[in-house]
């Protein structure tokens, strides 16, 4: 289980450094849009290019951004079922749901993403807009999110379980407490029964 520990600090580490630097481009999205309609505005001149990066930069955040969301445990969950169930059955419940539903999921879009991908970037792919760019940078985020998830989800499994057997203590960013809002309402509704 040490290898597979380590393996895993290491996918966490990579999804680390992508999710925090990718973070720009929203910035760089921010920039090119407020530009775009500046130009468009006051010199009458726009680009579908400038719009098409626009969507390029928000898809790369979204797709490239997804192991660091589940890395840090942010991705949506059933919070108002779960934080009613004891620790120990909530991790089950994450491994069994790690293993059986994201897992499958990400491998099978690794598997249709590629040559999505391939078949753009070998035919040189444009867009249909005019003044619009290449496809295939798009579709590789596409590839390299779906990537980057398997490999997560493959870290998480391997944490879940070293936490299930005691091996390794719950990380700060995988508390499975209730979040602020769900303990605010449980609080009102016991506040109400009372």
């Amino acid at each position: 289980m040490g290898s597979l520990l380590v393996l895993s600090r290491s996918i966490d580490r990579i999804n680390e450094f992508v999710g925090r630097n990718v973070g720009w481009l929203v910035l760089a999205a921010v920039l090119i849009s407020a530009g775009n309609a500046t130009t468009r505005k006051a010199f009458d001149l726009s680009s579908n290019a400038w719009l098409e990066v626009q969507w390029y930069l928000f898809g790369a955040v979204f797709m490239l951004a997804a192991g660091y969301t589940l890395r840090r445990n942010e991705h949506v969950r059933i919070d108002v079922l779960a934080g009613n169930l004891a620790k120990r059955t909530r991790d089950w419940i994450d491994l069994f749901g790690h293993i059986f539903f994201l897992l499958p999921l990400c491998i099978m879009m690794t598997y249709l993403a590629w040559p999505f991908f391939w078949r753009s970037f070998e035919s040189g792919e444009m867009s249909s807009n005019a003044g619009g760019l290449i496809i295939w940078p798009a579709k590789a985020t596409i590839l390299v999110g779906f990537i980057l998830l398997t490999a997560q989800a493959i870290s998480e499994i391997i944490k879940r379980i070293a936490v299930i057997r005691g091996l390794i203590e719950e990380e700060h960013g995988h508390d499975h407490s209730m979040p602020p809002q769900v303990e605010a309402a449980a609080e009102m509704k016991d506040g109400k029964d009372a």
